[in-house]
């Protein structure tokens, strides 16, 4: 048994590796480049997995997933159900169609049902539910950042996290910096087509606009995630982080891996209707679900592999440490 090993931060990298820092600067994206030619390879996929391992990040990815679809589903009724009352109806249209289009087979009757009560009972006393169920929503994303960071601590070797109220101001204000655009990024990427044809119908938009939507909405999602994973790998461990061009690069990792398992997820789901066959009008939660901890275990394998590369940089190469107790 063992356990992840810490990263050394910049100052004793200094101090016993002897490499050459300048006060007040970051490691940035020429510093990642030159670790990755000396030490990328196989060994370093092979003990980031392994870090990612030891720090249990599977535990940490299940707990992540459950908070996010926790977030989803409160945050999505709660957006259509009050807005009328907050005079947004057309951003409450364009959510109702976009997830209409986005269900199908068994789901579609539960999921209409559920949307259709939401918005039918805001004026008959269940809008304060609906302001309930919106709060209860900001509070799991917050609760889901500070997942993160607890994952991030165990990752870098970092034995505890930052005091309670801290670590929560802390992923409140990460839910508003970074769990934002990531939120954008998801909605403009794995929603693009449902939510660009929802914003034509409710904007009365025309084909071109569409056609241009269709082009630019992936460099947009890919930037955006870019930018809100790397700030979370940044703000989120207890300790002293890389410049954000170094992150980049376990963001591109999570990035690789969340594409890839967003698309094999898809025709999963959609081989031959088996899975709606399975799960009945279960399977939109189901499949929200599977996403949710797929997307989590390339969030921590992202940054097992920030905290690898600054780890093998600064001449720890073992990713963990045996524990003498057992």
């Amino acid at each position: 048994m063992g356990t992840a090993t810490r990263v050394p931060q910049r100052c004793d990298v200094a101090a016993v590796a002897a490499i050459p820092e300048v006060e007040g600067e970051e490691l940035s994206a020429e510093e990642a480049v030159a670790a990755l030619s000396r030490h990328g390879g196989w060994s370093l996929v092979r003990d980031s997995f392994i870090r990612f391992r030891y720090a249990d990040g599977f535990s940490h990815s299940r707990a992540l997933a459950l908070q996010t679809v926790l977030s989803i589903v409160p945050m999505a009724i709660a957006v259509i159900g009050l807005s009328g009352a907050l005079h947004t109806e057309d951003i409450g249209r364009v959510a109702e169609l976009t997830i209409r289009r986005l269900v199908s087979g068994p789901s579609r009757e539960l999921v209409d049902d559920a949307l259709a009560q939401s918005r039918r009972r805001t004026g008959d006393g269940s809008q304060f539910a609906l302001w309930l169920g919106l709060l209860f929503a900001v509070m799991n994303v917050t609760t889901a950042l500070c997942q993160v960071e607890r994952g991030a601590n165990r990752i870098y070797g970092t034995e505890r996290d930052r005091p309670f109220l801290c670590k929560y101001t802390r992923g409140l204000v990460m839910s508003v910096l970074a769990g934002l655009p990531l939120g954008l990024s998801f909605a403009v990427t794995v929603l693009g087509a449902h939510l660009g044809n929802a914003v034509a119908e409710v904007y009365d938009l025309g084909p071109g606009t569409l056609r241009a939507w269709d082009v630019l909405r992936w460099p947009v999602g890919v930037v955006l995630a870019l930018l809100a994973t790397s700030a979370i790998f940044k703000l989120s461990p207890r300790r002293a982080q890389p410049g954000y061009t170094w992150l980049a690069f376990g963001a591109l990792v999570y990035l690789g891996l969340w594409l890839l398992a967003t698309w094999g997820l898809s025709l999963y789901v959609g081989a031959g209707g088996s899975f709606d066959t399975v799960y009945g009008p279960l399977s939109a939660f189901v499949s929200l679900l599977l996403w949710s901890y797929l997307t989590s275990l390339a969030l921590f394998l992202g940054l097992a592999f920030a905290a690898q590369l600054e780890a093998v940089r600064a001449g720890v190469t073992e990713p963990v440490r045996d524990d003498p107790g057992v």
